[in-house]
C-alpha cells in the first residue's frame, strides 16, 4: 500500500496544493497545456453532437457518437500503454497531440467547404479516441518522472481539476460559440487550444522507459502488463473497486429518463443532473489540500468508493431535485478522491517500464465501466 509522509507540525492546507506547479516547470507547462486542451475537447464534443443532430434530427445518431469513441478506447487503450512502455513517451505524446490537432483542423476545413457528412464526424470522433488512447498512458507515465513521489497526490488532484474544468467549461463555451458564431468557430478554437498541449510536449525532455539495464524494451506487450497486475493485489483492488462503482452505481445513462419521470423536468433538468457530479468533482479537486496528509491510500480508495455508492443510493431514494443534485455532487467529489489515490498508486507502486501498460488497462476499465 502506497504511503507518503508529511513534516510534523505543518498546517493542513484547504485548497489544492500548487507545489507541483512551482517545483517543476515541465509539469507546469504540461498541466496548463492539458487544461487548455481539455476545454477545447469539451467544446468540440458538444459541437459534434449538435452538428450530428442538426444533420440527422435523430437521437440515435447522436448516441452513436459514444459508440464511435468507446470502441477505439477499448481496443487502443491497451495497445497505447504497451507503446508508451516501448518508445520515447515525449515523442508518443507529441505525435498523438499533433494527431488531435490535425483532426480539429479537418473539422474546420469541412465547415469551410460546406461538407456536412455524419460519416466524417463519426470518423473524426473515432480517430480522436485513438489519439487519446495513445496519449493518456504516455502523459500519465510522465508525471512520476517529472515530480518526486511525495508530490504525486497533489499532482493528481491538479489533474482532476484539469479534466473536470474541461467537462464543465468546455461544453458551456462550445454551446455559446456555436450559438453565436457557428460550428466553424468552435472547431477553430479547439484547434488553437491544442497548440498549448503541443508546446508543452515539445518542451519536455526525452522520456524513454526507465530500464534497470539502461535499455529500452522493444518487446513490451499487453500480456506482460496483465501478468504484472496479477501479481499486485493492491493494484487489482483499485481496478476492481472502480469497475464495480462504474458498472453497478453509475446512473448517467438514465439521467434523461430520471429528469422526466422523477422530477417532471426537461432537457435543462438533464443538464443539471449531468453537471452535478462534474461540479462536485471540480470542488473536490479545488479543496484537495488535505489529501497530501493521507498515508493509507488503499483505505482512502475504499472509503471514497463506498462514499460514492452511498451518495448514489441516496440519490436513487430521493425525489427532491435539489437534494438529488447535492448527493450527485458529493458522489463526484468522492470520485475525485478515489481517482487521486488510484493514480498515485499506479504511478508510485508500478516500475517505470510497466506504467504505460497499467495506465492502458485503467483506460479500458474506465471506458468499459
Amino acid at each position: 500500500m502506497t504511503e507518503t509522509t508529511e513534516p510534523p507540525g505543518r498546517r493542513t492546507p484547504i485548497f489544492a496544493d500548487l507545489t507541483p506547479l512551482r517545483l517543476s516547470p515541465d509539469y507546469r507547462r504540461l498541466w496548463f497545456g492539458n487544461t487548455v486542451s481539455w476545454i477545447g475537447q469539451g467544446m468540440t464534443s458538444l459541437a459534434v453532437s449538435l452538428q450530428v443532430y442538426d444533420i440527422t434530427r435523430s437521437a440515435f445518431s447522436v448516441g452513436l457518437i459514444g459508440f464511435c469513441s468507446l470502441v477505439p478506447l477499448v481496443v487502443f487503450g491497451l495497445y497505447g500503454g504497451a507503446v508508451a512502455d516501448t518508445f520515447d513517451r515525449r515523442k508518443l505524446g507529441l505525435f498523438s497531440a499533433a494527431g488531435s490537432f490535425v483532426l480539429s483542423v479537418v473539422l474546420v476545413a469541412a465547415t469551410v467547404v460546406g461538407i456536412e457528412r455524419v460519416g466524417l464526424l463519426y470518423a473524426v470522433v473515432a480517430l480522436q479516441a485513438v489519439c487519446f488512447a495513445l496519449n493518456a498512458p504516455a502523459r500519465s507515465s510522465m508525471i512520476a518522472r517529472l515530480l518526486p513521489a511525495e508530490q504525486l497526490p497533489a499532482a493528481n488532484a491538479l489533474n482532476s481539476i484539469t479534466t473536470t474544468t474541461g467537462m464543465l467549461v468546455g461544453p458551456m463555451l462550445g454551446g455559446l460559440i456555436v450559438g453565436w458564431w457557428g460550428y466553424r468557430s468552435a472547431y477553430t478554437v479547439d484547434a488553437v487550444c491544442f497548440t498549448a498541449s503541443l508546446y508543452a510536449m515539445w518542451r519536455l525532455p526525452s522520456m524513454l522507459p526507465d530500464r534497470q539495464d539502461g535499455a529500452t524494451d522493444k518487446r513490451a506487450s499487453v500480456l506482460d502488463g496483465l501478468r504484472f497486475l496479477g501479481t499486485r493485489p493492491n493494484l487489482r483492488m483499485t481496478f476492481f473497486t472502480d469497475l464495480c462503482a462504474m458498472v453497478l452505481a453509475h446512473p448517467r445513462a438514465l439521467f434523461p429518463v430520471i429528469a422526466v419521470l422523477w422530477y417532471g423536468g426537461d432537457a435543462r433538468t438533464t443538464g443539471m443532473l449531468v453537471a452535478a457530479p462534474a461540479l462536485g468533482a471540480l470542488l473536490g479537486g479545488v479543496f484537495s489540500g488535505w489529501l497530501g496528509r493521507i498515508r493509507r491510500h488503499g483505505l482512502a480508495i475504499l472509503l471514497a468508493v463506498g462514499s460514492w455508492g452511498v451518495a448514489i443510493a441516496v440519490f436513487g431514494l430521493t425525489r427532491n431535485l435539489w437534494l438529488g443534485l447535492l448527493f450527485l455532487a458529493l458522489a463526484g467529489c468522492a470520485d475525485t478522491i478515489s481517482m487521486v489515490f488510484r493514480n498515485t498508486m499506479l504511478q508510485a507502486a508500478v516500475p517505470d517500464e510497466m506504467r504505460g501498460r497499467l495506465q492502458g488497462v485503467f483506460i479500458v476499465v474506465v471506458a468499459g465501466g
